[in-house]
């Protein structure tokens, strides 16, 4: 081998071996600074599952005395901070920041991580015969029985069912929906997004098994993009008119432009907020 194969190939050693023991890049956290991971381990009761939290603040939080209303929302990686989530965030702080700006409404939002490959079990109260266990009447317990009372007892929270909401996408849709219908008495404004009726069945005869209070109001929206999907949300849209729950207090939205996906959630985040927020923005 000549002496300069030799370097080559010494040179190439010590790359490989460098290359190998260097820590992977962590990409930096696009979570804004009123976001915050709590420390403070929770476990889900008849699940015995560590979940973690996350808090956003209104940015002027510390330097006021006010009370906020709550939104408690499904899929917390998602939510905040491109570092976390799978496929991208929804970009809450960032929209809410801005709202607070434009329109003086302020809301305290709760984020609960999901329980990642439990992610299908955790968001449903119904059992699917292809995914199994159902696991949501013991997550909706959690975040009802657990998280809302340490909220409440640890921030300035307006914690009546008309200043407390819950939102989520695609199972976390379904799982919303099941949490104002079995919890009217906790939530009084429900966002639901692309949600997954196709996963149970059951969600149906709930519904007209379950008026909800007539000044529950629900935010339902699906992605043209999204196929059959369209078909289940104007099913149910029907359903919850049948209940007599007042027009004023239902929408739903067909975003022509919408897929099942992050960044179409995100889009539809703030019009969401300001439907279901109506009273509170009012009174700004």
């Amino acid at each position: 081998m000549t002496p300069f194969k030799s370097l080559f190939y010494s040179l190439l050693v010590v790359t490989i071996i460098a290359c190998n023991n260097t820590e992977p890049t962590k990409m930096p956290t696009s979570a804004q600074p009123n976001v915050t991971v709590l420390e403070q381990s929770f476990i889900i009761n008849g699940l015995n599952r560590d979940r973690v939290i996350r808090v956003y603040l209104p940015e002027e939080y510390d330097n006021s005395e006010e009370a906020y209303p709550v939104l408690y929302m499904h899929d917390g990686q998602n939510l905040f901070d491109d570092s976390t989530s799978y496929v991208g965030e929804w970009g809450v702080d960032e929209s809410l920041n801005q709202l607070a700006k434009d329109s003086g409404l302020k809301l305290i939002v709760v984020g609960i991580d999901n329980g990642q490959d439990k992610r299908m079990n955790e968001l449903s109260p119904w059992e699917n015969t292809d995914y199994g266990k159902a696991e949501g009447v013991e997550y909706m317990e959690f975040i009802v029985k657990q998280i809302k009372p340490f909220i409440d007892s640890t921030y300035r929270t307006l914690n009546n069912r008309e200043n407390t909401a819950i939102m989520g996408s695609s199972m976390g849709g379904l799982i919303s929906h099941y949490a104002i219908y079995n919890y009217p008495e906790v939530f009084g404004m429900a966002g639901i997004f692309s949600p997954s009726y196709w996963y149970a069945e059951d969600v149906f005869t709930f519904t007209e098994n379950n008026p909800v209070p007539e000044d529950s109001r629900l935010w339902l929206v699906i992605g043209e993009k999204e196929g059959n999907a369209v078909d289940n949300v104007e099913k149910m849209y029907a359903h919850i008119q049948a209940t007599g729950n007042p027009s004023d207090n239902i929408k739903m939205t067909i975003d022509l432009e919408g897929d099942h996906n992050e960044s179409s959630w995100g889009k539809q985040f703030v019009p969401a907020i300001k439907w279901l927020f109506q009273q509170q923005l009012s009174e700004k």
